[in-house]
Parts: structure tokens; sequence; C-alpha cells
């Protein structure tokens, strides 16, 4: 009985504490006062359900972008080797997978591309589609490869895991 009045005294000087103490955005903690962080995404796969795969090199290169889709425009068919992600801005990306699947991303969704599956991005709406994307790449690797292009030779050291 000791330990119940233990456990609700301090039930009751915890629970009105959670109404003064604001709730702290995932990261906020790592800011100082004014800046506020929202996890947007946070996944171990793919878009398709691969699991994520960082190349293992030590001529690591990222490179950010920002790519507009015009209206009834498409980006090719495509695949990289190394892990691409994107935050859709505006419009509506549909994504075609080899094999058939296909993905409908739109504004204010993250995208986790696929690796090493061909894969091609639409745009059959009105609007732009704005994405801003970040390569995770190899220094003198490309970060896009057509189905004509062979896959890139990775030297000592660079391979994917």
């Amino acid at each position: 009985m000791k330990e119940f009045g233990r456990c609700l005294c301090l039930i009751s000087v915890l629970v009105p504490l959670l109404w003064v103490i604001p709730p702290v955005p995932a990261g906020a903690a790592d800011y100082q006062g004014g800046v506020s962080a929202t996890v947007l995404k946070k996944t171990t796969l793919t878009g398709n359900g691969q699991k994520i795969i960082y190349p293992a090199t030590d001529k690591a290169e990222v490179t950010a972008m920002l790519v507009d889709v015009a209206p009834g425009a498409e980006t090719g068919w495509h695949s990289h080797t190394i892990p691409v992600y994107a935050y859709v801005v505006a419009g509506n990306l549909d994504v075609e997978l080899e094999g058939g699947q296909s993905l409908t991303y739109h504004p204010g969704d993250v995208i986790i591309e696929v690796h090493n599956a061909l894969h091609n991005g639409k745009n059959r709406g009105p609007e732009k589609v704005r994405l801003v994307v970040f390569y995770t790449g190899i220094e003198g690797v490309p970060n896009v490869i057509k189905p004509d292009q062979p896959k890139p030779a990775l030297t000592t050291g660079e391979n994917l895991r």
C-alpha cells in the first residue's frame, strides 16, 4: 500500500507539469530558443520498400538541386546507384517503377528514392512540379544513370554495402 501511495504522489506531481511544460518538437532541444525542428520523415526504406544502402567511400559528395518538371513532362527512365532524397515543393509527381508499381507524391511529401531500380517521374498535372533533391553520392560517379549507360565501375574502397 505504501508503494501505491508513493506512485499516487509522484503522479500528482508529474501530471500537472505536463500542462506547464510545452511539448518540444523532435530535434528542437538541439538548438537554442526560437528554433523549432520537425521530423518530416524518418525511415530505413526507400519508396518501394528497399533497404537504404549508403556508399562506403572516402570521396563522399553531396549534391543539392532544385528540379522543375513542366506540366506534361517526365524525367525519362533512369536509376541511381546512390541514395537520393527529395522534398516536393509544388505540384504532384507520379513515379512509375520497373515492374509496374506506381507512387504519387504531393506538395510537402518527402521522397526516399529507389536505387538500382529504373523509374520515371511524370507531371500529369497543370502546374510545374518543383523538387528539392539531395544526392548523397561519390565524387566522380554520376548521380543519375540512364538505361543505355553502363553502371559506373566503383574503385577500391567504394562500394555499396
